[in-house]
């Protein structure tokens, strides 16, 4: 699997960048989860900063169009992100967060 980056856009006021990228693969699709780490790999990140929110794949071919955000740490992802987007990317909820929701 060889990933690619098509764009990467600096997002300040978030703490993260929007990475675009294009995989091009020898089997099926890629789960969503070995592309976050193999994109975190290749951006020498923590693969908790990386949430992957689109996998794009035209049938029959070998090669998968994607959109990523990338955070300064999982912390700012965590508070950021909705979720099920985190649970798609099995990123732990904060732990704070957790202690409110159970005092609620």
């Amino acid at each position: 699997m060889e990933i690619d980056i098509i764009s990467e856009d600096e997002n300040p006021m978030l703490h993260r960048s929007d990475v675009r990228f294009e995989i091009v693969h020898d089997e099926a699709t890629p789960s969503r989860l070995s592309v976050r780490d193999s994109l975190a790999a290749k951006l020498n990140k923590d693969s908790d900063e990386v949430v992957v929110h689109k996998l794009d794949t035209k049938f029959g071919m070998r090669k998968t169009v994607g959109y990523a955000k990338v955070y300064d740490s999982p912390e700012l992802a965590s508070d950021i992100e909705q979720d099920y987007m985190l649970d798609r990317n099995k990123i732990e909820a904060d732990e704070a967060a957790e202690a409110e929701a159970e005092e609620a």
